[in-house]
């Protein structure tokens, strides 16, 4: 290799059909050296090292090719066994083209299985296992214990039950279908159906509240009547699916509840649907049950017997009246002008409460390794200690500030804030910690004028020691065996009374306590409330929630895992189990835990769930690796773009995606995957012709696939962060539902969006829309005065709904319109414009891009740019009194829509300020202090008026 040449980036990047020269050493110790194409599989590569071993010596003392397995040291210096032998080369990306025959040791099943969930979070379980942490251990062991076991019984659940996991329904609010029944009385609607494995189709005509019971006696009798078949079938034996997806209609529920009948009433569609014998559900559910159970199986040959636990002297910390304290020894790598003194400071917490005043250190002069020896005492007797109590370190610089003329005042301090860290007063089982600690530090924010301390901060451990200053602090052996937190049930053989005895109290209070609407019971999940028996209470509260309910705020739910203080809590078991028990659930609980993979205060804990999810449901590994890898050709065909965009014109770089994209490899990976946005949906086909790129900064991918019977869009963005647009859009779909469990139906259009990595992210394609702004600039002569003509947006509105569908249209854009007024004035969205609102050819109005929120508005030279509340221009005004400057009926009846639906947000404010104030974890510049949650308050009329 020549100097200063490491590694073979550009070779996988280029990927392709390109040929790369590997060598392959066997375990006979022969060398072998031939040419690889970057897109062969793992598997045909291993029967090419046996066509071409036949004619070297010691073939006859190789075994079966299965009993051997490639190792390789792949791009991050690490050594891996190759055991998913269906990977391409191109995907294994390999430090030097080098492959190692060696034979297979231990059970091939449960290694093939551990590396495809390693690959699939992005967090090899050596990684786990190399942390020695006994923390890690227990909970990696109980929480695979707990998933296996719930994949065992889900696996023994009637086909009908298995369903709902499965397929779970998706349903429109209650109240939404009986404002319907009043105004589609008496109207039928036409359903297509046919039968799985028959290409012929059936006409039938519902009632719209009819029960998926009654369709399907319905297509059985025609069933028998056109094929005078005398065999007599059981509705009771069928599902109907929704036609070209993985989405059922069953259960006693009216069709027009189901979303997907709901949306083709409203669009005027026939819904096509396909009657699936149960036979071919136990069939799926079969395939899925026999992967699981032979992990089980070889799991459980391979169980080692539990250790005995050992007995050990301890006593209760309630009975240590002394004060607390900690020896402060020494930093390391610290990186500070030399013109500053080093300052540690400390303080107790339990969640936002400071216990007892802050401790600060001697000063000491900066160097690389600085020293301070020093015992530090709390003002707080050990016995007073609560049982989450956080220890938090700030280090910083003391700067002295001398003045320019002498005075008789002290010089003036000025502290720099270099690096804080959090550490747990208790381990996970309840013992008060002894020795010495190393703590590797987070950066502090340079700018940050606030306090030094950061409670609400992780209590991990920085990963990236080499970078980073670090802490090292001993915890003092204050009797000769451990102390612990002895439990509440404890406190009467104790002997305590006073404070303890009544903490009992308060704890067999909050037992018996009735529980509280979820809606309450979410804020007891900040960070202020760490106490362990109130986060109990939280999860008994949230375990009445629905799966359409818990669904709404899971994204708010996986924020909140950041607060907690240890790995094994009742919020992860609570989210796993609810996860195991709906594939919808578990779909984005795996989604928004990977998307911040990235983040090194949270990648240990996420990982870790993220790996239990994956052994408690196996089957579904297949399918997210392959969302994964489609992902990751798509970063790739981004990459080449910015690339290319810089070099060419837009219509080559355009071309040169197209040839790229018809690749075998990106072909292969960008089809028949499930689209990560809405599990229900399979991307089957993708039309290369018909993909593009954007003209934004990022070069967003604009990806069409053609479905058997539909057509879906994706948008791929690679470079910007998403998670606002997430949030928001999460919340818009949020208010949808309020309004339409209170009957009040405005036609939102809260499209998909969804952050599945660092910057990178999906945005669904809402077809048949374009933006204000171009159709304002195509019905206009002249673009200088497109915004300005009045008449525009009405007369597409007509071009697109000929006849009588266009007062059903100006309906749908009136509702719609006061929806989004609404919305976007209590989320106080900003920076609205013509190219980032949109209208589709039925008439919704919806909003697009959402990059401030909560008041957070453009301003230039200090000058706010935001002027109105919210968007309502002459020309929708124009649209909603459909054309006529005197129809103020209809206006009227917009206004009453607006005040109507804002009322129902200002009932269920405080919903919307918890799940706001839970999403500060998330660490999104616009949501990160208190004023911003005040913004909510007040556009809520939670306080004042604004």
């Amino acid at each position: 290799m020549p100097p200063g040449v490491y590694g073979m980036q550009d070779v996988w990047e280029r990927e392709g059909r390109q040929q790369v020269n590997m060598e392959f050493l066997l375990p006979t110790g022969i060398y072998l050296n031939f040419p690889v194409a970057c897109s062969e599989t793992i598997s045909t590569i291993k029967k090419m090292v046996w066509m071409n071993a036949r004619n070297e010596p010691l073939f006859s003392a190789l075994s079966d090719p299965d009993a051997y397995v490639f190792t390789c040291i792949n791009m991050t210096a690490e050594r891996e066994e190759l055991e998913d032998e269906q990977r391409r080369m191109s995907d294994v990306r390999l430090f030097l083209p080098i492959l190692r025959l060696v034979a297979r040791e231990g059970d091939r099943v449960e290694k093939l299985i551990t590396t495809q969930i390693s690959l699939l979070i992005g967090k090899g379980h050596h990684e786990f296992e190399s942390q020695k942490n006994h923390e890690v251990n227990e909970f990696r062991t109980k929480m695979r214990t707990f998933c296996e076991e719930r994949a065992q019984v889900r696996q023994m659940l009637p086909w009908d039950k298995w369903m709902e996991y499965n397929f779970p329904c998706d349903l429109e609010p209650c109240s939404v279908v009986a404002q319907s029944r009043k105004l589609c009385s008496g109207k039928k609607i036409f359903v297509n159906v046919k039968f799985e494995g028959s290409e012929e189709t059936f006409v039938l005509q519902q009632d719209p509240h009819d029960l998926p019971m009654v369709l399907k006696q319905n297509a059985l009798r025609k069933k028998s009547t056109v094929f005078r078949s005398a065999k007599q079938e059981k509705p009771e034996d069928y599902s109907l699916q929704i036609n070209g997806r993985w989405e059922f209609i069953y259960g006693k529920y009216p069709l027009c509840q189901f979303k997907y009948i709901f949306t083709c009433l409203h669009g005027g569609i026939t819904p096509h649907l396909t009657m699936v014998h149960h036979s071919v559900i136990i069939k799926y559910q079969e395939e899925q049950g026999g992967l699981s159970n032979q992990v089980s199986r070889s799991r459980a040959q391979s169980k080692p017997p539990p250790l005995p636990l050992k007995r050990q002297n301890t006593s209760s910390l309630w009975s240590i009246h002394e004060p607390f304290y900690i020896y402060l020894l020494q930093g390391s790598r610290v990186n500070a002008d030399e013109g500053m003194k080093l300052v540690v400071q400390a303080g107790l917490f339990h969640g936002s409460e400071l216990l007892c005043k802050v401790v600060i250190s001697n000063e000491v002069s900066v160097c690389s390794e600085p020293v301070w020896d020093q015992k530090l005492v709390f003002d707080i007797s050990v016995s007073d200690l609560p049982r989450m109590s956080r220890l938090c370190f700030a280090l910083y610089g003391v700067i002295e500030k001398t003045k320019k003329r002498p005075t008789k005042k002290k010089n003036k301090r000025a502290d720099c804030p270099l690096a804080w860290v959090n550490t747990m007063v208790f381990d996970y089982k309840d013992q008060l910690k002894t020795g010495e600690f190393s703590m590797s530090t987070w950066p502090s924010v340079p700018d940050d004028k606030g306090d030094l301390l950061n409670p609400m901060g992780t209590v991990e451990k920085n990963p990236n020691i080499d970078s980073t200053a670090g802490l090292l602090i001993r915890f003092p052996n204050i009797r000769p065996h451990p102390l612990y937190y002895p439990p509440i049930e404890k406190l009467n053989d104790l002997g305590m009374n006073g404070e303890k005895t009544t903490k009992e109290e308060m704890v067999s209070l909050l037992r018996k306590w009735p529980e509280l609407p979820a809606i309450h019971a979410l804020e007891l999940l900040d960070y202020s409330f760490p106490d362990p028996h109130a986060r109990s209470f939280t999860i008994r509260c949230l375990r009445k929630l629905s799966d359409d309910e818990l669904f709404q705020y899971l994204l708010q739910l996986v924020q909140v895992l950041k607060y907690e203080s240890y790995l094994d809590c009742d919020l992860t078991c609570f989210l796993l189990e609810r996860a195991l028990a709906n594939k919808k659930i578990g779909h984005f609980l795996f989604w928004h835990l990977r998307s911040e993979m990235h983040v090194p205060s949270v990648s240990l804990r996420f990982g870790l769930i993220l790996e239990a999810y994956c052994r408690g449901s196996i089957f579904h590994i297949k399918s997210l690796i392959k969302q994964n890898e489609a992902l990751n050709k798509m970063k790739a065909l981004n990459d080449f773009v910015k690339s290319g965009s810089q070099k060419a014109t837009r219509i080559q770089t355009t071309e040169d995606m197209k040839v790229c994209i018809k690749q075998d490899t990106y072909m292969e990976a960008l089809s028949d995957v499930v689209s990560p946005l809405n599990p229900s949906i399979v991307l089957c086909e993708l039309c290369a012709d018909k993909c593009k790129f954007m003209d934004s900064k990022m070069k967003p991918l604009w990806l069409m696939y053609k479905n058997k019977y539909d057509n879906v869009g994706i948008i791929f963005k690679n470079g910007d962060d998403l998670r606002q647009d997430m949030l928001t859009l999460q919340m818009i779909q949020l208010m949808d539902v309020l309004w339409k469990t209170e009957g009040l139906d405005l036609r939102m259009l809260p499209y998909g969006c969804l952050s599945t990595g660092n910057k990178t992210g999906l945005i669904e394609v809402v077809k048949n829309s374009d933006t204000i702004a171009n159709i304002q600039r195509n019905n206009s002569n002249s673009a200088a005065t497109a915004a300005f003509n009045k008449d525009a947006l009405l007369n597409w509105l007509k071009s697109k709904n000929p006849g009588d569908k266009l007062d059903q249209a100006i309906e749908e854009f009136t509702l719609s319109c006061a929806g989004y007024c609404v919305a976007t004035y209590v989320l106080g969205i900003g920076d609205r414009h013509s190219d980032n609102i949109m209208i589709s050819e039925t008439g919704q109005l919806f909003h697009i891009d959402f990059g401030h929120f909560l008041g957070n508005f453009k301003s230039k030279f200090g000058i706010n740019r935001e002027r109105v509340p919210f968007i309502l221009t002459y020309d929708f005004v124009h649209v909603i009194q459909e054309g006529r400057t005197n129809n103020s009926e209809k206006f009227e009846r917009f206004r009453e829509c607006c005040e109507q639906a804002y009322k129902i947000l200002c009932r269920n404010g405080t919903l919307f300020v918890n799940l706001f104030a839970l999403m500060k974890a998330a660490g999104l510049p616009e949501l990160s202090s208190s004023k911003d949650i005040q913004y909510l308050k007040v556009r809520t009329a939670q306080t004042g008026i604004i």
